[in-house]
């Protein structure tokens, strides 16, 4: 989603006189009361952790210049807030000054920065000379390293749990996991991730995957896997349209799911941009009289998208025409812009932090699933990608009856009836909690809203036998048009969420009975052992 901040971006900023003067103030005295205790030698070092290094608590000069920065920083944050400008305009001006007071962090710079000076000086200069070495070959991959990718191999170390793809078409392969019980449940498991991603962030390792610890609980699990399309592929692939991604995705996927188990309905999850992309299809099989999914599972999903937060400020009419013109007839959305915003939107986690270990002080960064799942990005098509933006994000046509189109038929989320599960996560800044409640005042089946501690992954990703985290739920049934209602009436719980749903889950699964012997059946026979070849396939 890189952009222009705005078309708006050169309308002039005014701060009111009286807001100007107290910023100014609050500045100097702030100012003399720092050089003050510099001066005397009592000035502590600041609380940020970009500066808590031994090397900056031992060098008075870079105490001081580290207190100076942040003190710059807040001057002009103060600043963004008494701009006389609408809230929008706003927003994007606290985007544009992060962006700019993040990177020019004295922590930033090996000139200034005590501590990678101190690393240069114990590896008797190797941490140059290493630091050298990360940047070029970040250089080459395109991307910052985030993680020792050397660790990790899709299929070895993670994405291990065993199964079989029993289908294939130019969109996806659909994995259906092997049984670990003895026996299942009737109604089986169809799990849509987001196509932005690949799958295996619901199957890192075996102590922490989602898709394991269902198998376990007595689920016949599928697993999409989008393809990942890249620019030297020939088939029209990166023409797909949203509609394509419903009808040969989405709901083949159940199609075959409920094939393979002899059942007429199945249970779908849906997890962020997944879970979009499973109401929108559900929509299109209602609208045509069909009712695949029996009970429906939302993570961390956007129906509303009236308030997207930080994403917002990437959004205007401007830059949705300049992809539309770009890409709407094809073409590939590069998984490396995807990414490069993405890590912006926290650009101290998960930009400087590495520019700093990498390359300044010449480090490998510590092995880490998660974040070798996150810099595992993936292409999108182009014609998707632009029905996606301007349907959801610009115009938030998924929220009105009939207003959006898939395959020549309108769209209603609102006869979506089935029994539904609602995540979101307190602290997610991709898909506000508020934002993923919204969705309670979509659906018209009986609900059950669950709110975890954490972001947008890990507040997902929490295994039961890690005891982190918690999570807030309510017993009443209402569920209120404000989220702030719900939370107040709801209990907080001790631990993972993961045990709550598949709680729920088993309620709509129907009865058990003997788990089959091995994947697929006659019509869909297995072609290839998990996780298959499709997420094998990286985009940078």
């Amino acid at each position: 989603m890189n952009a222009p901040l705005s078309s708006a971006w050169p309308v002039p900023v005014s701060v009111a006189p009286d807001a100007l003067a107290d910023i100014q103030a609050e500045f100097s005295r702030d100012w003399l009361r720092i050089y003050d205790e510099a001066r005397r030698g009592v000035l502590a070092p600041p609380a940020d952790r970009r500066f808590r290094g031994p090397a900056w608590a031992a060098s008075a000069q870079h105490t001081l210049l580290a207190h100076a920065y942040l003190l710059s920083a807040r001057a002009l944050s103060r600043m963004v807030d008494a701009a006389q400008v609408s809230e929008a305009l706003r927003n994007r001006l606290r985007f544009s000054i992060m962006q700019w007071v993040d990177a020019l962090s004295p922590s930033n710079f090996l000139a200034l920065n005590p501590d990678a000076q101190q690393s240069v000086i114990d590896t008797a200069g190797r941490a140059l000379s290493d630091g050298l070495a990360n940047l070029v070959n970040d250089l080459r991959k395109g991307r910052i390293s985030h993680t020792d990718e050397s660790q990790f191999e899709i299929g070895r170390n993670v994405a291990t749990t065993p199964g079989q793809v029993v289908f294939q078409n130019p969109l996806f392969q659909l994995i259906q996991y092997a049984a670990q019980t003895d026996t299942v449940h009737e109604s089986p498991l169809v799990i849509v991730p987001p196509n932005i991603n690949k799958f295996y962030i619901l199957d890192l390792q075996p102590a922490n995957s989602l898709v394991r610890y269902a198998v376990e609980q007595g689920h016949t699990v599928f697993m999409v896997s989008w393809r990942n399309p890249l620019a030297a592929d020939n088939d029209g692939v990166d023409a797909a349209t949203w509609s394509q991604y419903l009808d040969d995705g989405v709901l083949k996927a159940l199609q075959v799911a409920s094939d393979i188990a002899g059942q007429p309905q199945v249970n779908a999850l849906g997890f962020c941009v997944g879970g979009t992309m499973l109401a929108s299809a559900l929509a299109l099989a209602q609208a045509r009289g069909q009712r695949p999914v029996a009970a429906l599972t939302l993570l961390t999903a956007l129906l509303d998208f009236h308030d997207t937060g930080i994403l917002q400020v990437f959004v205007d009419e401007t830059h949705a025409l300049m992809r539309d013109r770009q890409l709407g007839q094809g073409g590939l959305m590069a998984a490396r812009d995807l990414a490069t915003t993405f890590s912006f939107l926290r650009p101290n986690e998960l930009v400087w932090n590495y520019v700093v270990g990498n390359y300044l002080k010449g480090q490998t960064p510590p092995a880490f699933d998660l974040l070798y799942w996150n810099g595992d990005s993936t292409n999108l098509p182009g014609p998707f990608f632009t029905w996606y933006f301007r349907n959801t994000y610009l115009e938030n046509n998924l929220k009105v009856p009939g207003r959006a189109q898939a395959s020549g038929t309108a769209l209603d989320l609102t006869r979506l009836d089935m029994p539904a599960y609602l995540y979101g996560s307190r602290d997610d800044h991709i898909v506000p909690w508020t934002s993923a409640y919204a969705s309670t005042q979509l659906l018209r089946g009986p609900q059950r809203f669950v709110l975890g501690a954490s972001g947008h992954i890990a507040g997902v990703i929490n295994p039961p036998a890690s005891g982190k985290r918690s999570y807030w739920a309510s017993d009443n049934p209402a569920l209120p048009g404000d989220p702030g209602a719900w939370l107040a009436q709801a209990t907080e719980h001790a631990g993972s969420w993961w045990p709550d749903w598949s709680g729920w889950l088993a309620g709509h699964a129907g009865a058990r009975r003997k788990a089959p012997a091995r994947p697929g059946n006659t019509r869909h026979r297995p072609l290839e052992p998990a996780p298959g070849s499709y997420v094998k396939v990286r985009a940078t």
